[in-house]
């Protein structure tokens, strides 16, 4: 049986579109759903349990996703297993799309789907912004800034590994080399961007903060590494790829504008976001707080 697991924190504006879209044209015997709730202090979990009998809800008082992503482990009852966040939409037949994926190819152990971002409503810095974003390899080719992840059986075992992180996407995405994860382009999700400039800022500051964590986690993980080889005949260890990176560099965006000069205003555009999302981590990275959720609210307005 296939697994749905939601975290949601006060996510009861938007958590409704999200399951009435999973039920929408699925039979009754699945897939199996379980949101939980964590530290919510709005209508989740009423919004949620009004949907029926085909999703069950867990509610823990502790805001925290990654507590939430592992309470919902311990309720789902099989794989693949998606994980799937409130404020996103994926239907039925998406999450089929991704079932299909997995079980065609043994190789794989994640796979997320091709993500469609309506700009409409947006502002002009953010519309530029994203135009430029979605064009970049790393995040046309990783599974992060999806808010739907599907893992087989051995790929939940690779980021069940993993320890608490901001980045848990990004985490998740770079836990899997190239040929064990696949974008499904059939597949697709629905993710609402921030709508006005400061809401992108927020967005970005919360991103180069969790991908500073994430780095220290990699750097920590390489220095802890045994030098050693594997003792010829013993079983492959799983493990997530630390030497990969999802960081956009300046010959990314000289590509880009290579092949595409028309993008230039964006191109200044994210360049700016970008520096100023740096200077807005910098004294949470000197602090080391990887905590602070800086949450975007204009994406979750009908």
């Amino acid at each position: 049986m296939t697994s749905i697991v939601i975290p949601a924190h006060n996510e009861g504006r938007v958590i409704g579109r999200l399951l009435d879209a999973l039920l929408a044209d699925a039979s009754a015997s699945g897939p199996d759903i379980v949101v939980v709730c964590n530290g919510c202090t709005d209508d989740t979990a009423r919004v949620a349990g009004e949907r029926g009998d085909r999703v069950r809800v867990v509610e823990i008082p502790t805001p925290s996703k990654h507590r939430a992503l592992r309470v919902g482990d311990e309720h789902a009852r099989g794989f693949p297993r998606l994980y799937v966040d409130a404020d996103v939409v994926v239907g039925a037949a998406d999450v089929g799309a991704l079932v299909g994926a997995l079980d065609r190819s043994p190789e794989l152990l994640a796979a997320a789907p091709g993500r469609d971002i309506p700009l409409g409503g947006c502002a002009w810095p953010v519309r530029a912004y994203y135009r430029v974003w979605q064009r970049l390899p790393a995040v046309r080719e990783g599974l992060f800034g999806r808010g739907v992840i599907a893992v087989t059986e051995a790929g939940h075992a690779r980021i069940a590994a993993l320890p608490p992180l901001m980045a848990d996407d990004l985490a998740a995405s770079l836990a899997f080399g190239p040929g064990e994860r696949r974008v499904v382009e059939e597949a697709r999700v629905v993710v609402r961007p921030p709508r006005t400039w400061s809401d992108l800022i927020r967005r970005r500051v919360r991103a180069a903060t969790s991908s500073a964590e994430f780095e220290r986690f990699q750097a920590v993980r390489q220095a802890e590494a045994p030098e050693a080889a594997p003792e010829q005949g013993s079983e492959p260890v799983s493990e997530p790829v630390s030497e990969q990176t999802a960081r956009t560099g300046t010959a990314d965006l000289r590509a880009l504008l290579w092949a595409r000069p028309a993008l230039l205003p964006g191109v200044a555009v994210f360049v700016v976001a970008a520096l100023a999302a740096r200077r807005g981590s910098r004294k949470a990275i000197r602090d080391r707080d990887f905590s602070t959720w800086l949450r975007d609210e204009s994406s979750r307005q009908d």
